[in-house]
């Protein structure tokens, strides 16, 4: 094989190799030998037979991948009778004999699975599990009558390590349109009189006539001055990306551990949070250990994402909101959201600036290159914006159609750091070691790099950039941080059956990028590059070479030895492997 040939393949040490190399041909359908670029030939893109007869791929998420089983109702037993604690009565259930679920516990206690192996993370350290006789733990704190036992000790029914949740009475408020949003709605009204009398201006500047600007508006008492505002010092803090399905709470618990300074929710709908959707809600969830938290917003328009930064400014903890103007999914794109955001100049800086009135908190934007491979517009956009309060810009160094088939322009990033000064200006992408966080900083004009497929790849990324040195991760301390995973994913989503399956549907969809990592005495030429892939290797023991697999198969006998045994029929595809990048 030659040089060519190995381009974008790891050097592996030879003692380690499956093969010898000259006996990988080039192109083989190998899972450890293909490129980002080339999953879409992968599990999600489909062919399709035109009347001429020939094939076109239809892009896309893969919205046909498998789905976690649900029960049924009936086979579910009543909330009134879950969380029962020994000395409390049962709360009385409102639907009476119309009510679907189970309400037989002692039916329900011998219907349920076999308990899973090991104890319950959540009751050990809270003192009292939530999902009580339906967990798969419960053992330990059930009694024969499934009951709840309470250790009072530790138990503080007070305390959440989670914030921002969705109550009842803003659940029906926005549902039923009765939240107060006039104060976005009289800004963006202000904001497009504004933009219509400089249209005019100018005009008349040109007709050599001045225009009638009106009254003086009330914007002043409407917006929240500059000395009002929260601030943040961004400078050299590492930042982990807010990335769709892999970036949930659970998981960024595990990269604030290893040393992650902000941290942000995945990417959420503007227009569903106004909705008060309860699964767009579950994405602007904090932890207690977020100590710096932002959320990000995807919308089309000044008056969707004004009102949304009002709405969340009065009701969530958050200490920055985050416009989404990269996101490149055909969905949102084509609607002028994300990306589609970036070739709309006047509705995005409408909604900076009216954003920024209605925060008390930084605002901050995310966007790509540009749209097309071959213009670059965000240096372009970024001195339009600056003017509008706008406290950090992070620049992916990609364009939309570029996707992940091309390195990151590091160069560009860096153009456009100039242009944003003295605002800070956040690189991203293709960073998988200090070297190459050090590289994207060393000019001086990128006062940060944001990580996303390279946390994903090795969460202790973050450990390594803050020591300046590379960490040989052992496989039996992956599989302890896979451990850490779970625990944190059964408090989040529950320690019931659908908790637990929840836990390792994401689980899963996080190996399939942690199982890219190489480990660093494995290597013949490092450090290890982002879009290198190793050819058929072993590891140094029997769990490292299947920490490193590739087979799907092998990633779920990994979820099993943190959460047990699959149920029958389970079965699994990546999300990634959909064309459904982040």
């Amino acid at each position: 094989m030659t040089e060519e040939n190995l381009k974008g393949v790891a050097r592996i040490r030879q003692e380690f190799l499956v093969c010898s190399l000259k006996h990988i041909a080039v192109g083989t359908p190998n899972e450890d030998l293909v490129h980002d670029s080339e999953l879409e030939e992968q599990g999600g893109t489909k062919k399709v037979k035109l009347e001429n007869g020939e094939a076109v791929k239809k892009r896309g998420q893969n919205k046909n991948r498998p789905q976690t089983a649900r029960q049924e109702k009936s086979q579910k037993l009543c909330p009134t009778l879950m969380n029962v604690a020994e000395d409390e009565t049962p709360k009385h259930c409102v639907h009476g004999e119309k009510c679907q679920f189970e309400h037989n516990i002692k039916k329900y206690l011998q219907d349920k699975p076999s308990d899973l192996p090991g104890s319950c993370y959540v009751y050990r350290t809270y003192g009292r599990c939530p999902k009580g006789a339906t967990c798969r733990f419960g053992s330990e704190h059930l009694t024969p009558e499934g009951r709840n036992i309470v250790n009072k000790d530790i138990w503080n029914p007070e305390w959440t390590a989670a914030k921002n949740f969705l109550s009842n009475d803003l659940m029906i408020s926005l549902r039923k349109k009765k939240y107060d949003l006039r104060k976005s709605e009289d800004l963006v009204k202000e904001q497009q009189k504004k933009s219509k009398v400089g249209d005019i201006k100018s005009q008349d500047m040109e007709d050599g006539t001045e225009a009638n600007v009106g009254p003086v508006s009330d914007e002043d008492l409407i917006r929240i001055r500059n000395e009002e505002k929260r601030k943040i010092d961004w400078k050299g803090k590492l930042y982990l990306a807010p990335l769709t399905t892999v970036g949930n709470l659970p998981f960024r618990r595990i990269c604030k551990k290893f040393g992650a300074d902000i941290t942000c929710g995945e990417m959420a709908v503007a227009e569903n949070l106004l909705n008060g959707g309860k699964q767009e809600w579950a994405l602007v969830r904090r932890h207690e250990s977020e100590d710096i938290f932002g959320v990000q917003i995807c919308g089309n328009n000044p008056y969707l994402l004004t009102k949304c930064a009002q709405m969340l400014e009065e009701n969530i903890s958050m200490d920055f909101l985050d416009i989404n103007c990269g996101c490149p999914i055909d969905m949102f794109y084509e609607k002028g959201a994300g990306s589609g955001l970036m070739t709309r100049e006047k509705p995005l800086t409408a909604a900076v600036e009216c954003m920024s009135k209605v925060l008390s908190c930084p605002l901050t934007v995310k966007m790509r290159t540009g749209v097309q491979s071959d213009k670059n517009i965000a240096h372009k956009l970024i001195p339009k914006l600056k003017g509008y309060d706008v406290s950090l810009f992070t620049v992916h160094g990609r364009s939309r159609e570029q996707r992940y088939t091309k390195l990151a322009d590091w160069d560009y990033i860096e153009e456009c750091a100039k242009v944003a000064n003295p605002i800070p200006l956040f690189g991203n992408g293709d960073v998988l070691s200090y070297e190459d966080y050090n590289a994207g900083l060393s000019s001086g004009n990128v006062s940060g790099v944001m990580m996303a497929r390279g946390a994903l790849i090795k969460p202790w990324i973050f450990q390594e950039i803050k020591e300046q040195r590379h960490i040989d991760m052992p496989a039996q301390e992956r599989l302890d941080i896979l451990k850490d995973y779970a625990n944190y994913g059964l408090e989040h989503w529950g320690s019931d059956s659908q908790g637990v399956e929840t836990t390792r549907r994401f689980m899963l969809e996080w190996i399939s990028f942690l199982h890219r990592y190489i480990p660093f005495g494995v290597l013949e030429v490092t450090p290890q590059k982002i879009n290198d892939r190793p050819p058929p290797y072993k590891g140094r023991n029997e769990l490292e070479t299947l920490m490193a697999s590739g087979n799907y198969e092998d990633w779920i006998k990994l979820s099993e030895m943190v959460l047990g045994p699959v149920p029958s029929g389970f079965a699994f595809l990546p999300k990634h492997k959909a064309n459904a990048w982040k």
